[in-house]
Order: C-alpha cells, then sequence, then structure tokens
C-alpha cells in the first residue's frame, strides 16, 4: 500500500493478516467483552436493547474540581431531544481563567464527536473521557464532547442535525459556558469513527453558513466510519481484528441509514456514485488517522484520495499495528503518539 507523503509520524509499512495480529493481552480481552457485550445488546431485526447497551459501557460523572488538571461539566443542549455536552477545561496556571483576562492564553476550541456506529457509546464513557482529558491538557484546549442522539431509534440524519445544532448553539448562548479565553474564531472538529463520519458531513454543511463568532479551522477525523456497497480488500483481508468486524460496520449503517438505503447512501459512501460534488466547498485542512488493523481503512484511504481530487488540503497518518479507535485505548503505545500528532497538526495550521 502507498502511503501519502504528507504524513508527521514516523511510518511502518506492513502486511497484516488475520493469523499475525500484534495487539497487547489486555486490549484482545477488552476488546472481546466489548464484541460480546455488543453482540447481546443488538437485534436481528437491527433494534437495539438500549437498557443493556447504557449499563455495559463504563460511564464517569463530570468533575468541576480539576482531574489532572482538567475541570469538566455538563451542559444541556436540547432538554427536549436530551443532546447534551461534555466540556473539558485545562486548569493550569497560564491557562485558567483568572481576575486578569489580559494575562489568559488562548485556547483553541475542539467540538468532539463520538463513535459507535451511530448506535452506542457517550462522552460520559470512561475512554471518552479520558482521551478528552487528555488532549485538553496536553495541547492545551478546551474540548466539547457531544452526545448527539442515537439510531435505531432516531435514524440518518438525526446525528447530523444534533451535532450541528452544538455549532448553532455555541454562537449563541454556547458561548456563556466557556472560559474567556476560549477562542471560537481557531475551532476544530473532531471525531472518531462514527464521529469523523460526522465531522465530515458536519464539516461541509458548516461550510456552506455563517456561524460567526464560530470559525472551524480545520477537521480530524480518526480512523472515520465510512463505507459502500463493494467489498474491499482489508474488509476480505482482516476478519479477526479486534473491535469492529464487516459485520458488526454492516449492521450498524443498517440501523442508522433510511430503511430503504443501502450502503452507497452518501451518508455512508462519501465520494460514492450518489455524493455530492464538494469541490467548491471551502472545506479546512483535514487530518485523517488510519489504522493498519482497522477493517476500515480502505475506505478511510479512499477519502483521503477524494478530498486530494476535489482540490482539499489533506494530510494522512498510518500506524502500523493500531486497531479501530486505538487512540482511546492507552495499552496501545501509539495511543499517546496520536494525541501528539493531533497537536501538532492544530498548531501547524496557525490559527492566531
Amino acid at each position: 500500500m502507498d502511503v501519502p507523503k504528507t504524513q508527521i509520524a514516523e511510518i511502518q509499512t506492513q502486511t497484516v493478516g488475520a493469523s499475525t495480529v500484534n495487539v497487547p493481552f489486555v486490549l484482545r480481552c477488552i476488546s472481546k467483552v466489548c464484541t460480546v457485550a455488543n453482540g447481546l445488546a443488538r437485534r436481528k431485526d437491527f433494534t437495539i436493547n438500549r437498557r443493556l447497551a447504557d449499563i455495559l459501557e463504563i460511564k464517569v460523572p463530570a468533575n468541576s474540581k480539576p482531574v489532572k488538571g482538567v475541570a469538566s461539566k455538563d451542559v444541556t443542549i436540547d432538554s427536549e431531544t436530551g443532546v447534551w455536552v461534555r466540556i473539558f477545561i485545562p486548569c493550569d496556571t497560564k491557562t485558567a481563567v483568572s481576575s486578569s483576562d489580559n494575562n489568559l492564553v488562548k485556547l483553541p476550541v475542539v467540538v468532539y464527536y463520538h463513535g459507535g456506529g451511530f448506535v452506542i457509546l457517550c462522552p460520559d464513557f470512561l475512554p471518552y473521557d479520558r482521551f478528552c482529558r487528555n488532549l485538553a491538557r496536553e495541547k492545551p484546549c478546551v474540548v466539547i464532547s457531544v452526545h448527539y442522539r442515537r439510531a435505531p431509534e432516531h435514524r440518518y440524519p438525526a446525528a447530523y442535525d444534533d451535532s450541528f445544532g452544538v455549532l448553532k448553539w455555541l454562537q449563541s448562548e454556547g458561548q456563556k459556558t466557556l472560559p474567556s479565553n476560549a477562542d471560537l474564531s481557531c475551532c476544530v472538529l473532531m471525531g472518531d469513527s462514527a464521529g469523523g463520519n460526522i465531522v465530515h458531513h458536519i464539516g461541509c454543511k458548516a461550510a456552506a453558513e455563517d456561524l460567526k463568532p464560530v470559525r472551524i479551522s480545520r477537521h480530524v477525523l480518526l480512523q472515520p466510519f465510512f463505507g459502500g456497497e463493494e467489498r474491499t480488500p482489508s474488509e476480505l483481508r482482516l476478519v479477526n481484528v479486534p473491535i469492529i468486524s464487516v459485520e458488526s460496520a454492516d449492521w450498524y449503517w443498517k440501523a442508522y441509514l433510511p430503511p430503504e438505503a443501502n450502503r452507497d447512501h452518501p451518508a455512508c459512501n462519501v465520494f460514492g456514485p450518489h455524493a455530492a460534488d464538494i469541490s467548491e466547498v471551502p472545506l479546512p485542512p483535514s487530518l485523517v488517522t488510519v489504522g493498519s488493523l482497522d477493517t476500515l481503512q480502505d475506505w478511510q484511504i479512499r477519502y483521503v484520495e477524494g478530498l486530494k481530487k476535489a482540490g482539499k488540503k489533506v494530510d494522512m497518518l498510518f500506524y502500523a499495528g493500531a486497531i479501530h479507535a486505538f487512540h482511546i485505548f492507552d495499552m496501545q503505545k501509539v495511543a499517546k503518539q496520536v494525541r501528539l500528532d493531533i497537536c501538532k497538526f492544530i498548531d501547524a495550521q496557525n490559527c492566531f
């Protein structure tokens, strides 16, 4: 596989078959538990046992008292739909809100959309809480982690509508919930898996609207969840890798897309036969991460190629030995590396 030269991390290319997967034992156990749990919650008719799914997720509360230098709070965006966000604020003495705003360092704002196939998980899921907290501290930045309505109770386009609604909220009353040094003119849309898919669709919509003072300065798509009717080589080759399989991906798409749709629907196949031309859409620079043990890697690489063909600026990072959603599992050494790479990408764009 040829990897673009636009990477900012060292790359080791390799061909990985199902029999040569090298994943830490603890992570394999966690993945197995997740697979079994998701299998119990998902039904053959593409509905889900929501109560069981929520019970199986390890959730943690927000904490106004700083944990590892970062405070967090939950804010309801829409009481009718149940959309809410968890906001992470770094509390270092050089960046914390004080009586003298002139001494404050401007903080980029990251709007983060979680993964889970549009069906499961949430911002208070322990691995997401930890990832967002680490990112807020290491950048530093204000992270707004979004909980959108989930399928199959709320199918396409509910997740997109809710996710864009958060940007509209930030444009108005949402500003009041952020520290005074949060800079909405340097706003990053970031998401993993289904959340990466959301970044693309919401980013395209945001580019066509005036959201001032919110200005989207870049996109970060962490192993985005794309697909299509065609079976790609990675989908056929990587049959026993952790976290996501072809079968589970198909189930999630069936649960999210309109009942009559197939995987060539533009929500899924964003550069497919029914997708809109985005060549005239003024998208900001994008970063796309790909793992060598991710079943979806071919679709992610095709996404990068599609952006380039449309004339967009995009960087791709390919991580050898990385499973799907590796960034939230600290047992994989590359989890810390990807956070460093994200920070470099944000800094390289020079918001201020």
